[in-house]
Parts: C-alpha cells; structure tokens; sequence
C-alpha cells in the first residue's frame, strides 16, 4: 500500500464492531448496533459509537426531514443524522461531531490539506488518502473507549459507500482477529406462501465478500424470529457459524430490541469473538435498569397534539422519544395526535380540541405558522397544557403580541421581512453570514432560571444547559411590552430569552432550545415530564369534580 504522509495512526483504539446493511436501506443498522451497544455497557464496557454517512453534505444541517428524519444537534453543535440521537439514548452518552463521518467532511478536509501543500506533490487519491482520513476518523472517535460501534450508512452496493468499505477492507488487514468484528443487516422477506427467503441475503453478503469483506455475524431483519432452518440455510450459503447467525424480529417498540438481541445471545457472541469474556460482570450482576424501565405496566394514557408541517414521524423523533421517557416515569402511554399545521381548517382542528395537551414543535420557513400560533391561541384561551420548543417558543411570543398585547401584523422577520412589529428578530451575529451550513447559534447553552418560577420547578436548579439551533430570537425591543401583559421570560441567557412561562396558566411552557436531544429513557426531560405531570394533574382534578 502507497505510504504517503496522512496524519493517520493505526495504534489509535480497541476493540471495533462495523456494522453493514444490506439489500435495502431503513432496516434498524443504527437500532441494532445501538441495541448491541446497551448490553455490552451493560456488561461493564465503556461504549461508544461513529456513524459513517456517505452521503456529500459535510452535516445534516441542510437537508429537508423529508430526506433523512430531522436534525439531531450535539452538545457541541454538530448537526448529525438522527442515529447519532438513538445512540446516545441507547447508550447514556453525550457525542460529538467528530463522531459523525461524512464523505463531504472527508473529501473536503482531504483537498484542504492538498491545497495546502501538505502531500508535497504526491498524487491525492481515494487510496491512501481518504481511506486513511476515513480510518483516522473512527480510531480518534474511538480513543480512550472499550469498544467503538462503527454503522455505515446506506447498503452494501452503494456507488458512495465504496471509499468506506474499501476503508474497513484495511481495517480488517490492520488489526488482530480478536480486536475486530463485521456485523451484516440484511432483509429476510418471506414469499406469499410463509416461507422465509434467504436469498437477498446471500447476495447481498456475496456483495461484500467481493470487495474483501467477509461478515462475521449476521443478523436477520424479519417480521418474526428466525426458523432454525432458516439460520441454517444463511450460514451455509453465507460461510458463517450458524451460531453466529441472529434474528431481529419486529417488536412494539425501538427499546425493546436490546432484549430481543439479549434473549438471542448476540452480546454473548460479540463479547466471546472478541476475547472480552473474562473482562465482563458476569450476566447475575449486570445493570437490569433498562429492562425495569421500559418493560413496566402504564397506569394512565394522555393524547399529545404535535402541531407541525410534515407528516413524518421521523421528523420529530426526538420529541416522540422524549415523550415515550416521560411516559416511562410516570407510566403513562402517550399518543401523539399528528395535527398538520396546514390543515387547521379541516379535520385536524378537531384532533387538537381532542388533545389532552399541545405541542408546537421546532421549524423553518413560514408554511404552517399560522396554524401553529391558531393551536397556540387555543391552548392559552382553553388552559390546555402546553409546551412550545423552538420555533414553536417563538410563535407563542408572536401569538401573545398579536392578541394579548395589541401589536397588530407581529410576526418573525423570518416568516415576514417587513413586519411591522418583528417581535421575533435575526440574532446580532448573523447579520453578515452568508453560508447556511453551520451557522446557527448551535449546541449546548446555559441558561439562568429566574428563582421562584415554573422554570425554576421544572428544573428544580436556577440554570440549566440544553441544545439550540435557531437564528432568530425575541426581539429585546419588545420584552417589556410583553412582560407588561403577563407573559414571563423566566429563562435567559445575558439578554437573550430561552423560557417563557404564563404564572397564570395551568402549565404553558416554551424553550428557545429544544430539550428533547437530551432526554433519556430513565432521564426524562424536565419539560417534557412536567408537561406530561401537567395534564396527569389536570385529569386527576377534573375526575375529583366529578366524584365530589
């Protein structure tokens, strides 16, 4: 192999699981390798994760939900596909952007250094150059951790992927057998009589043998568990272990799959490949709290309107995890109501009068505004439980100048330029930027808590540190009018205003940062588990009325 200067140290590092997909793309890589991850940090490893996303754009900051689910931001301010979020709920970690590779990320920094001068007149070419880049990459991220999960993006085939995989080929040739495993995804459909087919799995690992990889474990995707037959036929035609062949059948919730791949014995095998049993708790004295957490009965069940603008659960994932931990700490079942916030005149008004409290999530861009501040208007005039995040905190400060203070046409300069009351204003330090990409007021803030308010019971602490990403803010010129009128910034940074509370509401609450990207099965987000207490409170008040 050439040995052009790359900045790349193959000493970096433990032990690395790759975990591949096949046949097709959404198949649960990230849930699986997640999944895998939780029982190995069971099992007392220190766990951590990188997700490859072959995809050109240097992050997901630009890209329409539509495209690849919403935006997960890290503490550092990374804008990340949402897998990085499920790793770390799964996992109990804080990540950053170094833990997302891209191939924009890669192939740029590559030409930086080339315009440089820093390969002193070599060729640059894929190799060594951006495999080495690649493998830096995921040997830094790893450092200083037991075990590093690396998912790749996309399927095995993929023209983009190729870099990637040609990238783990050298992997493999670098590192002991013990210190290295490949996990392979693949479909296992079943054919109009019953029967479970196994050859798009065949292929599908015919692919990757190809190109020099040859998958250690395979892990079948499947409407239901594996045949014994079915295993067997994979391992024979897949040159596997049948032993190393486990199911992931669907089940009712994303965090109920760490049990399904414990019940299968996959962290077993994966602890055994790698020469990890000695160093393991042993099962009888391992951590059982995810299990207790998302295995117990519901005692109550609430419906949640989320008011927004696209029709994608994906789109508002983290919202829907954090009401799901929410749920598990009061054992609550929540039903999200979806309310498209550009049907408010049809059937979808009627969603939101059926709702045991309103969310208005976080967005861009003026479609649907209206119809979140009209569901914003219902829930203060109504004392229906709310809770506002992001855009959804800005449109409630717009909702409450138009109609509470008078400020007729009050809107965001975001949505209308030449509004005459910009009660919601670009923030100071955009005003000269011209990229999109990166460029919002991002990552992990603190915030102060003004002492003896809802915020302040919320978070039970005068300050609290969440994750923005906005370019817009209230409008400091606006403040005391609207303080004036009742509503309360009980949150600030300096002078900015993050929370916003009405004293005389059953609970209305809106967080210029979105709270949800911290919020952890077990760890619940303080807004979201006082929204839920909220309306848990309200049903039992109403229910003693009634009784009394």
């Amino acid at each position: 192999m050439p040995t052009e200067p790359t900045d790349y140290d193959p000493s970096l590092g433990n032990k690395f699981i790759f975990v591949t997909g096949g046949v097709m793309s959404g198949l649960g890589k990230g849930i699986t390798a997640a999944s895998t991850g939780r029982l190995l940090a069971n099992a007392g490893f220190d766990v951590t994760a990188v997700k490859i996303d072959p995809y050109l754009n240097v992050d997901a900051g630009t890209m329409n939900p539509y495209q690849h689910g919403e935006v997960y931001v890290l503490k550092d301010g990374g804008e990340v596909d949402l897998d990085l979020g499920n790793y770390e709920r799964f996992l109990d970690i804080d990540m950053t952007f170094d833990h997302n590779v891209t191939t924009g990320k890669t192939y740029r920094h590559v030409i930086e250094k080339e315009r440089a001068g820093d390969y002193l007149g070599k060729t640059v070419q894929i190799i060594p150059h951006i495999t080495d880049d690649i493998k830096r990459r995921i040997r830094e991220a790893a450092e200083g951790h037991d075990i590093c999960l690396i998912e790749v993006g996309g399927t095995v085939g993929d023209i983009e992927g190729m870099p990637y995989l040609e990238a783990l080929r050298q992997f493999a040739h670098e590192e002991d057998d013990e210190d290295i495993l490949f996990t392979h995804v693949t479909l296992v459909p079943y054919s109009k009589n019953g029967e479970q087919k196994t050859k798009p799995t065949q292929h599908s690992v015919k692919e990757l043998r190809s190109i020099g990889l040859q998958p250690d474990i395979l892990v079948g995707r499947c409407e239901d568990r594996l045949d014994p037959e079915t295993k067997e036929k994979i391992a024979l035609f897949c040159d596997v272990a049948t032993d190393a062949v486990f199911s992931n059948p669907d089940v009712e919730d994303i965090y109920h799959v760490p049990l399904m791949v414990e019940e299968e014995g996959l962290d077993e095998y994966v602890m055994q490949e790698l020469d990890l049993e000695s160093e393991a708790i042993p099962p009888a004295e391992r951590e059982n709290e995810w299990r207790d957490i998302v295995t117990q009965e519901s005692t109550d069940e609430v419906d949640i309107a989320l008011v927004g603008k696209y029709a994608l659960e994906d789109a508002y994932l983290s919202i829907h995890e954090a009401l799901k931990h929410a749920g598990f700490e009061t054992n609550t079942d929540i039903n999200v109501l979806w309310v498209d916030a550009d049907e408010m005149d049809d059937a979808h008004a009627e969603r939101l009068e059926s709702a045991d409290g309103i969310i208005v999530p976080g967005g861009f861009g003026a479609r649907g505004t209206q119809g979140k501040i009209d569901a914003i208007q219902y829930a203060r005039e109504n004392d229906v439980p709310f809770l506002g995040l992001c855009l959804g905190f800005q449109m409630a400060v717009v909702e409450f100048a138009r109609n509470v203070c008078d400020f007729e046409g009050a809107h965001s300069a975001e949505m209308e330029e030449d509004t005459p009351h910009p009660v919601i204003d670009i923030l100071p330090e955009q005003y000269e930027i011209e990229d999109m990409g990166g460029t919002m007021r991002l990552g992990a803030h603190e915030t102060d808590i003004e002492a003896g308010t809802l915020a302040h019971e919320v978070y039970d602490d005068i300050s609290c540190t969440e994750r923005h990403r906005h370019r817009y803010e209230v409008n400091p010129e606006y403040i005391d009018d609207l303080e004036g009128e009742g509503i309360e910034f009980s949150g600030r940074a300096g002078n900015r205003m993050e929370i916003l509370e009405l004293p005389d509401h059953p609970f209305f609450f809106g967080t210029q940062f979105h709270p949800e990207f911290r919020s952890r099965p077990g760890r619940a987000s303080p807004p979201f588990l006082a929204f839920v207490e909220s309306i848990l409170d309200r049903e039992s008040a109403d229910t003693e009325e009634v009784t009394a």
